[in-house]
């Protein structure tokens, strides 16, 4: 297994009511400044799904409904299911303008199945969060014959190169664990590597699976915020990741006048249930 799958994996298999409440500390930070998904990646999830009013959605782990407003915008039916209790408050929060859209505070596992019940089931930046052998039969079971099962994904905001080699000394004394750059290729590739377990549930096909890239500017200070609700960050010694902190604003303030640009890759597969 691929370090990269190894990773992944990891994630579920963290005890339930540890991955409930993971993102706690960094619940509003994630809100605030974690990219969102771009409107040309919805409209393609939208045109494929034939997503519409009458639609039906169940999404699995909304977060605080970093993609939840942008698919209630078609006035469709959304009930959501999120562990994390405040992660739950943030999604009633944002999602309040929206009739339709029903929060759950539950994690999938335990959500009671509505067999047969749904259009579409989407999960944002989620599904690695629950086991393979349990996220995907679930999924299949909540959806209609030919409903579709989209997993949207943004990878972790990079640099350019060149800054990035600014940072490799601080990340070298400081963390040398989190001193690895990912180039766009890379995150293709990672994004590619994603989509296979569903195809290896034997429950899907794959329909689509569409990549962007996408620029973004941070400040400083919204960078740190940005790092701070990624795992690997959330890992690290408090002292560590403190110390790091500083020194990487800093950095940023005296050698990119405050501001940072940086890149994503953006993507959402789309599969369709197979029929048995």
């Amino acid at each position: 297994m691929s370090d990269f799958s190894q990773a992944i994996a990891s994630f579920s298999n963290r005890p339930l009511e540890q991955r409930a409440h993971w993102y706690s500390p960094a619940a509003l930070a994630y809100d605030k400044v974690r990219p969102r998904y771009p409107a040309e990646l919805i409209a393609h999830v939208a045109h494929l799904t034939r997503l519409n009013s009458f639609s039906k959605i169940l999404e699995v782990g909304c977060g605080p409904g970093t993609a939840t407003t942008a698919f209630a915008e078609f006035d469709c039916s959304i009930v959501c299911v999120e562990p994390n209790p405040v992660f739950c408050d943030l999604a009633r929060k944002n999602c309040h303008p929206f009739q339709n859209v029903v929060i759950k505070q539950t994690s999938f596992e335990e959500w009671p199945l509505e067999q047969f019940a749904f259009d579409i089931v989407v999960s944002a930046s989620a599904f690695h969060w629950i086991q393979p052998t349990v996220g995907y039969p679930k999924a299949a079971d909540a959806l209609c014959d030919d409903g579709y099962l989209v997993l949207l994904w943004n990878k972790e905001p990079q640099p350019t190169c060149a800054v990035w080699t600014l940072f490799t000394e601080i990340y070298n004394q400081l963390a040398p664990s989190l001193g690895q750059y990912q180039t766009e290729e890379t995150q293709q590739d990672m994004l590619i590597a994603l989509t296979q377990p569903a195809i290896d549930s034997g429950l899907f096909k794959e329909v689509s699976l569409k990549q962007m890239k996408v620029a973004v500017n941070y400040t400083a200070d919204d960078y740190i915020l940005l790092l701070s609700s990624f795992s690997p960050y959330l890992n690290l010694d408090e002292s560590v990741r403190t110390n790091l902190f500083m020194a990487l604003r800093s950095k940023i303030h005296a050698d990119l006048n405050g501001c940072i640009d940086l890149f994503y890759i953006s993507a959402a597969t789309i599969y369709q249930k197979i029929i048995v």
